[in-house]
């Protein structure tokens, strides 16, 4: 949907725009068009004696949403202590000397592309605080930044708008993909908007998800109307113009100025229609970006830089159910290694590298700017949930393209990752440098409503940064591996079917790589009479797996006498990748086996139980016996020969949720699922004698986690 950031705006006498616009029809059509009250003309550049100075065409502005870690990103810090470095190695890019975080391979190939900064600096470690400074250049005076209010600083993109709009899409100059920047439960911080200079300077929001493939934009096709249908409507607008015009109602009303006609034209042309059709772009370039909503969101914006956008900015997106959670978008309070392995770091290096690459294939990276930025970083300690909390003492950003001079890196943070060490820039830095590259003169100044002037921004353009070349022409062989981050993958168990060629690993074995933990492992030094191993599925037997997970006893025949004692506790466990906030189903294809039917019911049935768990980690080593449990559910298999196992369906579900309105429900370290086999009938099962050669087992073939996300009440705001 086209909107101005998603508000119904109201003319002076509380007529709204919505219900003016449906004179005629037009608001059939979701028009919600900028330029309904004439602004203040900014004032010309000057003579700028700079060949960096308007050298970039147009931006896209690729907000990192929740404040990217930057010792997991661009400033890892191999020297630290573990508590700070984190898990991750550095890699080499391909500048000499320069090193990005193992999570970013693919960028640390490219880095002759970029120009990244290592001492940002806001001193805030409040989200709407911090992101208000790093949208509007500058600190916030109000009184609650997490509500937006028409005496706000006008966002830098609302500038452009004012002071340099496109000269071939007006109507679109300033663009913001594919939502507004909201906190939980839709908290909308300040600096998102026009604030002081009028909601019709807002950046342009179109929402929706192109990664889909019902993904359209309502509003921008006229359906059934034709143009001269349309410049019909428009006439008769002109009509309801001129009697509004005829109240005498001054400035307030400079209703449908030369902005409604260049839209007018739009729509007739079809050139936005166009750019919006991203399911005419090649697969493979599709592909190449990832299927994600945010990464068809950075082709979204080629499109749209291609047609004559100035800026189109592509907010960081929410997965489903990533609201009321500890660990939202790069908000990673808990679990900040595996988000940033399972999630953030595999969109980011593929999403972004593709839109550098494609680009520079189509010519565009001479004339684009492209901005890579989060409202601040991550504290250098992580915590005892394995995160890393708000940070704006200091942190990183990068920048590409038009009037920058790549393949360097600007200022330090010091050994930790806390502070500069040298060369500390501010978001006025960053906005002056922005304008600057629009060709918009940093110190120039403008007027509100009321003809006061004001300073574009007190920040000065980084001139070390601004050229036209790659700052070094030397090359290194980049390190790290493209296929330890492989695109991002939403599915929450690997190796559901047990048909890898990966062992079962035990309990205590850690976090990653991601997969199916057990214990007593069979073969292992811990091994019990009552164990879990993997098993060959027989050719002849109706199963599809070629492997299944057995958890028994008597399995290989070789213990005398055979003993499980009372309370033994056998566990297949896997950790969910990326759990957010939802309905979990944990679903298993499973049956008894055993060397015969009685021997089954007498040894097996009448002395274990089964069950299904969704639990949660009791601490960051995820280590399965060591879990709360959310909710179990006993189950009892029936008796199948080997030869032809007739498998059952066992499933648990549970809705995980926030307990009430403002209240987050914390993944803490993470969540698992299991299947339990434990002995529970009185004192210890002992098979002698011809007994010990039986053997029982749970046979355990297909399982699947499903998950339906929670829904955001949108009446809900805290």
């Amino acid at each position: 949907m086209f909107s101005i950031l998603g508000r119904p705006t109201r003319l002076c006498d509380g007529i709204n725009r919505r219900e003016l616009l449906r004179i005629g029809g037009l608001g059939a059509m979701g028009l919600s068009l900028p330029g309904l009250l004439k602004a203040t003309e900014g004032p010309p550049p000057g003579i700028i004696d700079d060949p960096t100075f308007g050298r970039a065409k147009n931006v896209i502005y690729v907000w990192l949403q929740g404040g990217p870690p930057q010792h997991e990103t661009f400033d890892p810090k191999p020297e630290a202590p573990s508590e700070i470095r984190g898990p991750f190695q550095p890699i080499q890019t391909n500048i000499p000397g320069v090193h990005f975080s193992e999570l970013l391979p693919r960028i640390a190939r490219m880095a002759d592309k970029l120009a990244v900064v290592r001492s940002m600096v806001t001193n805030s470690n409040i989200h709407s605080v911090s992101g208000y400074e790093v949208f509007t250049g500058y600190k916030y005076q109000g009184p609650n930044a997490r509500q937006i209010a028409p005496t706000d600083w006008p966002y830098f993109g609302s500038m452009i708008k004012l002071l340099k709009p496109s000269e071939e899409l007006p109507p679109l100059t300033s663009v913001w993909l594919p939502e507004i920047m909201r906190l939980n439960e839709n908290v909308t911080p300040a600096g998102q908007t026009a604030g002081f200079i009028g909601r019709q300077w807002d950046a342009d929001l179109f929402r929706g998800d192109p990664s889909n493939a019902e993904y359209h934009v309502e509003g921008l096709d006229l359906g059934e109307v034709t143009p001269l249908q349309l410049k019909r409507r428009a006439s008769l607008l002109e009509q309801v113009q001129r009697h509004f015009d005829g109240l005498g109602r001054g400035d307030a009303v400079g209703v449908y100025d030369k902005f409604q006609g260049q839209a007018f034209d739009l729509l007739t042309s079809g050139r936005v229609q166009k750019a919006f059709e991203i399911n005419n772009e090649p697969e493979h370039v599709r592909a190449r970006y990832g299927n994600t909503k945010w990464a068809q969101c950075l082709l979204l914006a080629r499109r749209l830089v291609e047609v004559g956008a100035r800026l189109v900015h592509v907010n960081w997106t929410r997965e489903a159910g990533d609201s009321a959670v500890d660990n939202p978008m790069w908000d990673t309070h808990a679990q900040n290694a595996d988000r940033l392995e399972d999630v953030l770091c595999p969109m980011f290096d593929v999403g972004f590298t593709a839109l550098l690459e494609d680009l520079e294939q189509r010519g565009l990276l001479d004339e684009t700017l492209v901005v890579a930025i989060g409202e601040f970083g991550r504290t250098p300690k992580i915590n005892a949930s394995g995160g890393r909390d708000h940070w704006g003492s200091v942190f990183s950003f990068a920048l590409a393209g038009a009037g920058i001079q790549t393949g360097q890196v600007y200022g330090a943070s010091d050994r930790n990752g806390a502070h500069p060490a040298r060369d500390p820039v501010t978001p006025a830095d960053l906005t002056a440098t922005i304008f600057h590259s629009l060709g918009i003169h940093h110190e120039g100044t403008f007027d509100d409503a009321q003809r006061r002037e004001h300073r574009l921004t007190t920040g000065s353009p980084l001139r070390a940064l601004l050229g036209d070349d790659v700052a070094t022409d030397k090359r290194a062989q980049p390190g790290g591996s493209i296929a330890r981050v492989p695109p991002y993958d939403d599915t929450l168990l690997p190796n559901t079917d047990f048909s890898a060629a990966v062992p079962l690993r035990p309990i205590d074995f850690g976090s990653r790589p991601k997969g199916w933990r057990a214990t007593p492992l069979a073969g292992s030094r811990n091994e019990s009479a009552l164990n879990v191993q993997l098993r060959q599925a027989e050719a002849s037997g109706s199963g599809t797996s070629t492997q299944y997970a057995a958890i028994g006893f008597g399995l290989d025949g070789e213990q005398d006498p055979l003993v499980v004692a009372s309370g033994s506790q056998a566990m297949l466990a896997q950790e969910m990748r990326n759990p957010r906030l939802g309905r979990f189903r944990f679903h298993i294809q499973a049956c008894g086996q055993a060397s015969s039917k009685k021997f089954f019911e007498e040894a097996f049935l009448a002395n274990f139980n089964c069950r299904l768990v969704i639990y949660r980690y009791n601490d960051p080593s995820k280590n399965p016996g060591k879990r709360k449990e959310f909710i179990s559910q006993e189950f009892t298999p029936a008796f199948s020969t080997s030869a032809d196992p007739k498998l059952q369906s066992f499933e648990v579900e549970r809705l995980l949720d926030s307990p009430g309105p403002g209240q987050n429900f914390p993944i803490a370290n993470g969540y698992g699922v299991a299947v339990i086999v434990e002995k529970t009938s009185p004192g210890n099962l002992e098979l002698t004698g011809n007994a010990k050669r039986g053997w029982a087992h749970l046979r355990i073939e297909q399982v699947s986690l499903d998950f339906t996300s929670r829904t955001i009440n949108d009446q809900v705001q805290v």
